[in-house]
């Protein structure tokens, strides 16, 4: 017997509510875990600073950050003065010599485009995994798995472009004539496919952590709900089950984590120096970045940040996955107030 706790099926919210959830878990995400990264980053850079025109990758939580150094000594995005004794000394320093906005860098672009594509990407897996429990009679624990790896592949695919004219403006000046023009010729010269560059190696871990990050938070969630002897999920529970579902997916999956940063990297390098980037490779296969990451740094290299990535992605999808179930849970319970549901048969 299925239980409340073992799923929050959209039936008794709308699809517009639907988003309203995972929009507001999308923007406390970015809210919470931006300042974290920044100061992390700030503190990696003051042991070792970033050399003039490298570029280096930080995560808000929902979406990847490129930054490029002008100068030797990471003036551009490094400018609080001083040395950071700890985690807290660099939050008060930076606050006090940049202003408290400056914890927040990258902010806006992740408004624009991660928010969006966090809420097709949620609102399509709540859908696909309800319709593949229907039709999947005695297999449905298997369906949080296929709806995370199918909602996963749509949400790059449409993101894919954007991320790539995102690098472009991240890594290099342009206004927005020069970067259409820039478009225009990579596409004339590598045909529209280049704007899908680097599609593979995020597919490669995106949609396995998206199938085992649901397909662990499902099952978490049910096993905590029944050793609390509840039949509704508590904030605490999807909280927990969100943490540890994400550590599980982020260890899984962080050799591709790897291997996307260093091409995102070598992209963002290669525009700074070069407007007509597309017509050169820019790292070859997949396999043989890691062919080569394991030729420079032995099979360790695979995992290299492998700390900072657990304590990143843990706290972040604790956050969006308990902050979306609480949203449902309350458009669930207005909606039964205000009889919205209540002619429909299965709502309850």
């Amino acid at each position: 017997m299925t239980s409340k706790c073992h799923e929050m099926t959209p039936g008794g919210i709308t699809p517009v509510q639907q988003m309203v959830s995972s929009c507001s878990g999308a923007i406390l995400t970015s809210l919470l875990v931006t300042p974290l990264d920044v100061v992390k980053i700030r503190l990696q850079a003051q042991h070792n600073p970033f050399l003039k025109g490298r570029c280096f990758v930080y995560c808000n939580g929902l979406m990847d950050h490129l930054c490029l150094c002008e100068n030797g000594n990471s003036k551009v995005w490094y400018k609080a003065p001083g040395h950071f004794s700890g985690t807290l000394d660099a939050f008060i320093k930076i606050i006090r010599h940049e202003g408290i906005k400056s914890l927040w860098s990258g902010l806006p672009p992740t408004l624009v485009m991660a928010v969006p594509a966090t809420v097709i990407y949620f609102t399509c897996y709540d859908q696909l995994c309800v319709a593949l429990k229907a039709r999947m009679e005695g297999q449905t624990e298997m369906a949080p798995l296929f709806a995370g790896a199918i909602a996963r592949v749509g949400s790059v695919t449409v993101i894919s472009p954007l991320e790539l004219i995102r690098t472009k403006l991240q890594s290099q000046k342009q206004s927005y004539r020069e970067l259409g023009a820039c478009i225009r010729t990579a596409v004339e010269s590598a045909g529209w496919l280049s704007l899908w560059r680097g599609w593979g190696p995020t597919l490669l871990r995106d949609v396995p952590f998206s199938a085992m990050y649901w397909y662990n938070y499902e099952k978490g969630k049910a096993w905590l709900c029944e050793r609390n002897n509840t039949t509704e999920a508590t904030f605490a529970i999807t909280f927990l089950s969100g943490a540890a579902s994400g550590a599980i997916a982020s260890i899984a999956t962080l050799p591709f984590d790897v291997v996307k940063t260093r091409r995102q990297v070598e992209l963002g390098e290669l525009q700074a120096l070069n407007c007509n980037y597309t017509i050169r490779p820019l790292s070859s296969s997949t396999w043989s970045v890691m062919s080569r990451i394991v030729a420079e740094s032995g099979p360790r290299g695979l995992f290299a940040g492998f700390l900072p990535r657990l304590i990143k992605v843990a706290p972040a999808c604790a956050i969006m996955i308990s902050t979306y179930e609480f949203g449902k849970a309350f458009f669930h319970k207005q909606n039964q107030e205000t009889g919205l549901f209540r002619l429909q048969p299965g709502n309850s």
